[in-house]
């Protein structure tokens, strides 16, 4: 028994991070599922864990209060900067909304409980089904799992006087709209050659009402556009998947020291 109550104050770090990164990383913080179902698959998930990390025994002291705050902190940034990356599929959604009209018109994202644009919505509901049906939620489980063997729980300190981690928040930021650019341009591009039909139609036939016709012809095409480019949004959805991995693995070796 005493050997047991030895390892309390290791679980009990295991349980922050976990409830840390729940807080924010796609699809485990989404207000939809219940707060008593994450508490509890972070108190299963933070015991499996606790038998193959390979846990040191720690005590509770004034240092402790710091591995504390540490994990905390590793939990919500690396759960974060993987956010950030799903929220190119909503920015991509925005950037689709304003040519088509839509952007007149916000609905309130039941998943983060924030307004988001109607085409944002409708192809991050997508992107949500292709993450299931690629295993990626599994790949953010072995993310959590995966960075003890980066950040071990009795590293005191997290390196933020290194500069690389300020420039990888920034290149991630930077992928981010660059994902979401190449998400929203056949459509955008697509619309403004409709802009420069129409206006080409106006001066040629003065009698023909633009305004009239270019609303609900651009939303006629919009949805179109959107169905025939459907199968190059699912690669460049796979694509922002990577990246996310990706920039979550290299956020934990940074915070490391690797």
């Amino acid at each position: 028994m005493l050997d047991l109550l030895e390892f309390v104050p290791a679980f009990l770090l295991i349980v922050t991070r976990v409830s840390a990164f729940f807080i924010t990383l796609p699809l485990f913080s989404h207000r939809t599922i219940p707060a008593r179902h994450k508490i509890g698959f972070a108190f299963l998930l933070s015991f499996l864990m606790f038998f193959t990390v390979d846990p040191p025994i720690i005590e509770i002291d004034g240092v402790y209060f710091l591995l504390i705050m540490k994990e905390v902190i590793v939990g919500l940034t690396v759960g974060l900067i993987a956010m950030v990356m799903m929220y190119a599929i909503q920015v991509a959604g925005g950037f689709i909304d304003i040519p088509m009209g839509f952007m007149i018109a916000n609905v309130i994202d039941p998943q983060t409980g924030t307004q988001s644009p109607l085409t944002g919505g409708y192809l991050y509901t997508f992107a949500l089904l292709f993450l299931f049906a690629i295993d990626a939620h599994h790949l953010l489980l072995d993310g959590i799992y995966y960075s003890y063997q980066f950040i071990p729980l009795e590293q005191i300190f997290i390196p933020f006087s290194n500069e690389n981690i300020l420039l990888h928040f920034v290149k991630t930021f930077t992928l981010m709209f660059f994902i979401a650019f190449q998400m929203a341009m056949p459509v955008v591009g697509c619309l403004f050659l409709v802009d420069v039909a129409l206006g080409m139609i106006g001066r040629a036939v003065p009698q023909v009402s633009v305004f009239v016709i270019g609303f609900p012809l651009k939303i006629f095409v919009g949805f179109v556009i959107l169905i025939l480019t459907m199968p190059a949004f699912f690669m460049v959805t796979k694509y922002l998947v990577q990246q996310m991995v990706l920039a979550m693995r290299t956020l934990m070796q940074l915070y490391g020291g690797m």
